[in-house]
């Protein structure tokens, strides 16, 4: 049976990675602060008190795998913070680079040696990390740190190739969860189901533009998935 990590499993998109995972038959571990009652009831691995902010991480992945061997990553993990430029919060701009780029790349370093080669990294980025889409402005510690993570994956894509490892980066589409304060324009199980499809497409010869469904009458914002 396949493994893969999920990071941020507690709820929103992470929880339904969870779901399509486990019903697809892999074995799912759960990565998360903090689990809750509907990841419970999945009856996956909860690894809890998994703090991406911290280098701590890198430590404490390895003693829980052990010699465990992964076939998947997906890096979903993030936070959204408001720091528009008349209100700048700088320590909240630190936090959100500390989790939503620097994060994955702690959990990537800290699982190398448990990936088997040809394993797949999908990595979840956002629209709002994109130079050129970027139309309103605002936002400055979200959208930094999102441009921060499509730069590592790039250059993760570049480095783990001749590991076997394929490298994915999806954009998960304007979704209703908490993040979003369940304004976005579709729910959790239609994004995943997107991005599982990219999952699926993703290899080492992988060169494709991925992009799911924003709304019934447009595509979101493409992010290129390397391989």
């Amino acid at each position: 049976m396949p493994k893969v990590i999920v990071t941020g499993a507690n709820r929103g998109l992470g929880l339904e990675f969870c779901k399509q995972f486990k019903s697809e038959g892999w074995e799912v571990l759960a990565f998360c602060r903090h689990s809750s009652e509907p990841l419970a009831a999945l009856g996956v691995q909860i690894e809890q008190g998994m703090d991406l902010s911290t280098d701590e991480l890198m430590l404490d992945v390895p003693q829980r795998l052990g010699d465990t061997k992964l076939d998947a990553l997906v890096l979903n993990a993030g936070i959204l913070q408001s720091t528009g430029l008349d209100r700048l919060d700088f320590k909240s701009i630190r936090e959100q680079f500390e989790v939503n780029a620097l994060g994955p790349l702690r959990v990537v370093r800290a699982t190398l040696e448990n990936l088997n080669k040809g394993a797949k990294i999908l990595i979840v980025t956002s629209r709002m990390g994109s130079i050129a889409d970027n139309t309103s402005g605002g936002s400055y510690g979200y959208r930094m740190s999102k441009a921060a993570l499509n730069m590592a994956g790039v250059s993760l894509a570049h480095d783990l190739k001749d590991r076997g490892i394929a490298v994915g980066i999806v954009h998960p589409g304007y979704v209703r969860t908490d993040m979003t304060s369940n304004t976005g324009h579709i729910d959790p199980p239609e994004s995943v189901k997107g991005m599982m499809a990219r999952f699926e497409e993703l290899n080492l010869k992988t060169v494709a533009v991925s992009g799911i469904p924003m709304a019934k009458s447009c595509l979101g914002s493409t992010h290129p998935q390397y391989g």
